[in-house]
């Protein structure tokens, strides 16, 4: 087991991009696109070329060795989100869950979104990938990687067609809830202490999305699943179990969190985690509060490598979709975060593993190529 190692709350040093302890960086999770989206869609990309006031844009991502990963198109629920800030900072909380929203509404609003990435790289900020072969040769060529992923499959439809569609545009990844109920399953609530059994599992809707994107090559991301959703598609999924932005519910005993009976799961099937920079699922207590050391991340990494081994554990931000360690509060500051894994004792090979070797080998693994 990797040592520990105190790491201060206080601002890291920058390390140099070309340290060998410095490798891309590529996540499991961002929601830049619900942002631009909300900022004027189409009129508001160039603010991603050119530096926005938000966690990831271009000019953050050069700057810092981000080389790419997970872009989400979520279909937003109307949320008092200042009402949310406040109850997920007590000690204890239990958020109502928004309502489902229906096919008819969801589908505009997640064509509008998946047009803004398909803007961005019209304008040569990122590249959508659709194979690992795509990300190695992207990211070779020092530009951004972007997988077209949804979290929450509202914008789906029961036949499954506009799952068809969407794949041939270039989706390659889908949560089938985000913590909303769907058509296809259930997802947890924001609810600290609580532990992910919660509901029922998937749908029969459910079932068939799960047995066609395995057919396809569409991965499944378990973030967000209840207990009863993860166990229907351990059983029924031919692929590697992945849950992109989820963290140890022995740490922080919260709904969103991974039980160790989870992860003994993840491992058989040689699937992966990425960690979720969101201090309510970083904090034993839970709290939405960002004063989060970088060591409190460390833990958690030191605990999933344990209970998964050192090829199934990656980086999952939840960028511009959190609140997140105020060390880390950009993909600028994300050589803070290098610098402290490596002064925690991770070797050069398992910084690479962690920081996109295991995203490269699991999606190889589950897309074919």
């Amino acid at each position: 087991m990797t040592k520990h190692l105190i790491i201060s709350a206080q601002k890291l040093p920058v390390i140099d991009l070309n340290a060998a302890n410095a490798p891309i960086i590529f996540d499991g999770h961002n929601d830049v696109l619900l942002h631009l989206y909300r900022a004027g869609g189409l009129s508001a990309s160039d603010s991603f070329l050119t530096g926005r006031d938000g966690a990831l844009d271009l000019v953050k991502a050069k700057a810092s060795g981000f080389g790419g990963g997970f872009f989400a198109v979520y279909i937003p629920s109307p949320l008092d989100k200042a009402f949310k800030m406040e109850e997920m900072a007590k000690p204890s909380y239990d958020l109502p869950l928004p309502d489902a929203i229906d096919w008819e509404d969801a589908l505009p609003v997640a064509i509008s979104i998946a047009a803004i990435l398909f803007d961005l790289e019209n304008k040569g900020a990122l590249k959508i990938c659709r194979s690992a072969a795509d990300i190695r040769a992207t990211l070779a060529a020092n530009q951004i990687a972007a997988i077209f992923h949804i979290e929450g499959a509202e914008a789906i439809d029961p036949d499954l067609h506009t799952l068809e569609v969407l794949y041939q545009a270039g989706l390659r990844s889908i949560g089938p809830v985000w913590s909303r109920p769907t058509i296809f399953g259930n997802g947890v609530p924001f609810r600290y202490p609580s532990d992910p059994d919660i509901g029922k599992g998937l749908t029969d809707h459910g079932l068939r999305l799960v047995k066609r994107c395995d057919e396809l090559g569409v991965m499944i991301d378990l973030s967000h699943l209840n207990a009863a959703g993860f166990w229907d598609v351990a059983r029924h999924s031919t692929k590697p179990l992945i849950a992109t932005h989820s963290n140890a519910h022995s740490i922080c005993p919260h709904s969103r969190n991974l039980t160790d009976a989870q992860l003994a799961a993840i491992k058989d099937s040689d699937g992966m985690v990425g960690l979720n920079f969101a201090v309510a699922f970083l904090r034993d207590d839970g709290r939405m509060i960002p004063d989060v050391p970088l060591e409190q991340m460390l833990r958690h990494l030191d605990y999933l490598i344990e209970h998964l081994g050192e090829d199934r554990v990656g980086l999952g931000s939840d960028y511009d979709g959190a609140i997140v360690p105020q060390d880390v509060t950009t993909v600028a500051d994300l050589p803070n975060l290098r610098l402290a894994m490596a002064q925690h004792g991770y070797d050069d090979v398992l910084m690479n593993k962690l920081c996109h070797g295991n995203w490269l080998r699991v999606l190889e693994k589950t897309w074919g190529s």
